[in-house]
């Protein structure tokens, strides 16, 4: 079950969703709008190799916009952290950005039960676009979890203190 804008409302009223910055005027029918941060990590090389570590570089995107390009793999972070004990989270970008050929977030939208981050965003372009420093970036929504829960925060994963952009860790599963 996804939560309503009424819901998600009540929830961060009672502290069961954290969301750091949080605005009320975004909260849509059905999700929280969120925003790009203001930081991008540019991976390097032409090919990527999952048993080692990704080298990148990270630029701070500027006032006046960042030009993302076509065959480059962008990692992002978004502006805001979220954090529920009670609610599954789920990122996507939205129809705007889509329309502008930019695709966010496709291969991990979800968020455990627990999770407490500001979210790696993958990003990828279909044609040169620029992009702004906190712009609106997609669609968080908050699903109900059943049966007993375990936060995500508590497992140790790899990916548990993750405070920002985050490369692939699987190179640590291969050694």
């Amino acid at each position: 079950m996804i939560l309503t804008r009424e819901a998600i409302a009540t929830a961060v009223e009672r502290g069961d969703i954290v969301i750091e910055p949080f605005d009320p005027e975004r909260i849509s029918p059905n999700a929280y709008d969120w925003h790009l941060g203001d930081r991008i990590r540019v991976c390097e090389g032409d090919e990527l190799d999952a048993a080692a570590a990704t080298r990148v570089t990270e630029h701070v995107i500027p006032p006046e916009g960042m030009v993302l390009r076509p065959g480059r793999l962008y990692l992002g972070v978004t502006h805001e952290r979220t954090h529920s004990e009670r609610y599954a989270q789920m990122i996507n970008g939205d129809r705007s950005l889509g329309a502008l050929g930019v695709w966010v977030h496709v291969s991990a939208p979800l968020g455990h039960v627990g999770h407490a981050i500001r979210w790696t965003l993958e990003i990828r372009v279909a044609r040169p676009v620029r992009v702004y420093p906190r712009m609106p970036f997609g669609k968080i929504v908050f699903l109900v979890a059943e049966g007993a829960m375990s936060s995500y925060q508590s497992l140790g994963r790899k990916y548990t203190r993750t405070s920002g952009i985050d490369i692939s860790r699987l190179y640590e599963e291969l050694r």
